[in-house]
């Protein structure tokens, strides 16, 4: 009896674990299925569609168990418009607190800085920032919830932009993720921004990144970012090729 019970009890570990391997490539392919029709349909589109880079640097700092901060910095540039050429567009500087309430759940504030002067490239901007996170920690993946406020002022008007994230985040050898290893994040958000100068304007993101755990305390990421913007009236499509670097300090 006592074999019987063993030889069950390995049998369902496999299943679980083939079952978690299944669920991994679903979204996996999901993800990039979703990705491809929409890059897809921007390529072929009659509406405006341009390709930029953004390189990242984020530095993270735990204060207590409850309290975490972050220092961002970012450039963005075009790679391509009417052709191929690089362009500088702007560069980005901004703080986040977070705090943890407990069961996977944050709340965070943040203060952001955008340099568009400098480039000859439009406004500056400087954007206040409230969100809500919530994860949920599967095994062999984890989902998140993001919900964000933001109020953006520029030169001559403001806008205020609410917006909602959905993303998967899961390792890409096994269950857990080592050091050494790599892993996979999807997302989608939802954004809506309103102004009394303009109507309301609507945006999705996608996007579909591969990361590695260099040690414990850094990470490496790159992948794409397709972001359909104002697609209630003239639609904007532009793909970003993003790469960042995070630190634990």
């Amino acid at each position: 009896m006592e074999l019987k019970s063993n030889t069950i009890n390995i049998r369902n570990s496999r299943n679980s674990f083939s079952s978690l391997m299944n669920l991994n490539m679903y979204v996996v392919k999901y993800l990039s299925l979703v990705c491809t029709i929409f890059l897809s349909f921007s390529a072929f589109s009659q509406d405006y569609f341009d390709v930029l880079g953004e390189t990242t640097l984020s530095f993270n700092h735990s204060i207590s168990k409850k309290y975490n901060a972050s220092f961002i910095f970012r450039s963005r540039y075009f790679l391509h418009k009417s052709n191929l050429d690089y362009e500088q567009q702007q560069v980005d500087v901004f703080h986040f607190s977070n705090f943890n309430v407990g069961n996977s759940n944050k709340i965070g504030f943040g203060f952001y800085y955008r340099n568009r002067d400098w480039f000859n490239s439009g406004s500056d901007e400087i954007r206040l920032l409230q969100e809500y996170t919530l994860g949920r920690q599967k095994i062999g993946f984890k989902l998140g919830h993001r919900l964000r406020l933001e109020q953006r002022f520029f030169d001559t008007y403001t806008v205020y932009r609410p917006r909602y994230r959905f993303a998967v985040d899961l390792p890409l050898n096994g269950d857990t993720l080592d050091i050494g290893e790599a892993y996979f994040i999807g997302s989608t958000e939802a954004l809506c921004s309103i102004s009394k100068e303009h109507s309301p304007l609507l945006d999705q993101r996608f996007t579909s990144f591969i990361g590695w755990l260099i040690s414990e305390n850094v990470k490496l990421q790159s992948g794409l970012e397709y972001r359909w913007e104002n697609y209630n009236t003239k639609a904007n499509n532009y793909l970003y090729f993003a790469t960042s670097a995070l630190f634990k300090i």
